[in-house]
């Protein structure tokens, strides 16, 4: 199949060749002609910007020569036994957004016997054939670097680096994510330097994650076995395909460019011909388990901006338009509008929660979490539903997977909750309720209460530092321990207390403050991670959780998202934040009253920030029992 080229593209493709042949037949007399194919690789990865592509083609072609990517043969030693380990491959499956998913095996590399000539022959061999595919160019790479049960022999600063260049700056492909997963402790250091290395535009796609992470980034039923996915990699039958696909003949590598930009000559291709990509023959699985590509997934896309729900989406208001609405509409207006809401039924289904081994591990029957975008644990001794806790992702303002909503611990889930802070990264855990109210248990005591205190939950040790009680909330300082490893992370409790037994919180202004407590909270414990974060600047996903983790913890998301955009672009959608979060944690705002509360307390803060002037609308308040 074809895909037809726009004509601001095909007046593109047509000025690289004429640069590009031009030169090449002037370096070399006899040089050979760049292919259609070929242009078009360069210039979808540089969005068809000419001078850049033609900036990229040479550097190409530099790095080419100098280490030694020429004249790639599979079947001569040594690339012939490189190819043959598997140390890289690229998957038959795709990410979310399309992309080819590239994996190198890192305890598989021994630099004591493979060069790095060698095996970057390996990498571009295999590269070479993946970026025949119109998808792949369209949708670019994601390189997943795999140290699982790596060794420091195993490492390779040097090679790493080259990779990362190639990839960087020398090859024609979109390099969307470079994920470094499970790093051991003796990679910190050199990830530093790595991380000065890659300071500019890559900086933003390198992440270190540990396994369960990477879920976050590639939908599990896209990865292999070995990370956390249903996949069997049939490497030998993509080498098969690599031997047919003849991708190395396309483009000689012989003659490097230089000055490119001023060389003009006549059309390579005919003012009449219709310029068009071919859609190569994909590598598809040859076994039956293997998985397809499979459609987005709310907890599978990673940290991108443009990824998250909450952006400025239509249907925003200016901060006028809003109040007048909320005066307009009254209390009445706005519980109908809830109403409204309430009455849809769930966009999901809830299969794991209903599983009867899961069933066990659900605070309420009527509170389950959706398969979407359910937050998963690491697999204990081959037990699938090991991975299960009640608890989503719940995307931010510009901000995928801000959020994990999940009920508050029972007793019997302390050790999967402090598993999930632990292997999602969290360093700031918000609890919107009590242990006990009005004589009954909300959640378990899952902390240790008095300061210079320590309990164990399951692989993990859970030390209290210090405690701070302020009328409307305390903060406990924690040390979380992985008692496997001995490593320490640094996590804050932030228990919000003046939320009454029975509906919303009196004072909103208390509860704003609290928010952005929180905010400044996550902030400082982001900076203190320095380079060895190297996700969303907002950092990791905060867990919030109340009873059941849907009605305060939803008016808690619902607010900071509001609040964000609110600051950035002076509108304001509560309704459509709220629909759009039911989406990825079902049956978030429990009551009208909470719903009611969130278009109070963003009027507060905007009165608070003097964007608008002070108004009362408190007979807006009405008491009723919630979460």
């Amino acid at each position: 199949m074809a895909t037809q080229l726009s004509p601001d593209q095909q007046q593109a493709t047509k000025a690289f060749l004429e640069a590009v042949n031009k030169l090449r037949k002037r370096r070399s007399g006899t040089g050979a002609a760049v292919t259609l194919s070929t242009a078009i690789k360069f210039l979808s990865a540089r969005k068809f910007e000419v001078s850049r592509a033609i900036t990229l083609f040479e550097q190409h072609e530099i790095t080419r020569q100098r280490e030694g990517l020429v004249d790639l043969n599979p079947n001569q030693e040594p690339l012939k036994s490189e190819l043959a380990t598997g140390k890289f491959t690229i998957l038959p499956t795709r990410d979310s957004t399309g992309a080819a998913i590239a994996v190198f095996t890192a305890r598989i590399h021994c630099p004591q016997t493979s060069t790095h000539q060698t095996t970057l022959q390996g990498l571009v061999y295999q590269l070479d054939v993946a970026l025949e595919s119109v998808d792949t160019q369209k949708a670019g790479i994601v390189f997943i670097y795999d140290m699982s049960d790596s060794k420091y022999s195993h490492f390779d600063y040097d090679l790493s680096q080259k990779i990362l260049t190639l990839l960087k700056g020398g090859y024609p492909a979109k390099l969307k994510k470079v994920l470094i997963v499970t790093a051991p402790l003796w990679f910190k250091a050199p990830f530093k330097i790595l991380r000065l290395f890659v300071r500019e535009k890559l900086r933003d796609r390198v992440f270190t994650v540990s396994l369960p992470q990477l879920s976050l980034h590639i939908p599990r039923e896209s990865l292999p076995v070995g990370l956390g996915g249903g996949l069997q990699v049939a490497h030998h039958a993509w080498l098969l395909h690599c031997h047919k696909s003849m991708a190395n003949k396309a483009i000689d590598y012989t003659q490097p460019l230089n000055n490119l930009e001023n060389e003009t000559d006549s059309p390579a291709v005919s003012e009449d011909e219709e310029i068009t990509s071919q859609q190569h023959e994909s590598w598809q699985p040859t076994t039956e388990s293997a998985a397809s590509p499979v459609a987005p997934s709310s907890a599978s896309s990673g940290f991108s901006d443009d990824d998250s729900l909450h952006c400025d989406s239509p249907g925003g208001q200016s901060l006028v338009e809003f109040l007048e609405r909320v005066r307009a509409k009254g209390k009445a207006g706005l519980t109908l509008d809830y109403s409204e809401i309430k009455a849809r039924p769930p966009d999901g289904t809830f299969n794991h929660s209903k599983m009867k081994q899961n069933q066990a591990k659900n605070r309420y029957t009527d509170v389950l979490c959706y398969d979407h975008s359910r937050v998963l644990l690491s697999v204990i001794d081959d037990d699938p539903t090991t991975d299960y806790i009640n608890a989503n992702f719940v995307d931010g303002y510009k901000q995928k997977n801000a959020f994990i909503s999940t009920q508050g611990p029972l007793q019997k889930t302390c050790d999967d909750f402090w598993r999930m802070v632990w292997e999602q990264g969290t360093l700031v855990v918000v609890m919107t309720t009590r242990v006990v109210e009005r004589g009954r248990h909300k959640c378990w005591q899952y902390w240790p209460l008095e300061a210079d205190t320590a309990h164990v939950y399951g692989s993990f040790t859970v030390q209290t530092i210090s405690v701070d009680t302020r009328p409307d909330y305390v903060v406990s300082q924690l040390i979380l321990i992985n008692n496997k490893t001995e490593e320490r992370r640094e996590v804050e409790h932030l228990q919000y207390t003046s939320w009454p037994d029975y509906g919303v919180p009196e004072n909103a202004a208390a509860m704003i403050d609290f928010l952005q407590l929180v905010r400044s909270t996550q902030e400082r414990l982001v900076a203190n991670l320095g380079d060895t974060w190297a996700g969303h600047p907002r950092g990791p996903p905060v867990v919030v959780h109340c009873s059941a983790g849907i009605g305060r913890t939803g008016t808690f998301c619902t607010l900071d998202i509001c609040i964000s955009r609110l600051d950035e672009t002076g509108t304001v959608d509560v309704r459509g934040t709220v629909e759009r979060i039911r989406g990825q944690r079902a049956f978030s705002i429990q009551m009208p009253d909470q719903y009611i509360f969130c278009h109070l307390a963003l009027i507060e803060y905007a009165i608070s920030k003097g964007i608008i002037p002070p108004t009362d609308l408190t007979d807006l308040l009405h008491e009723h029992d919630s979460d």
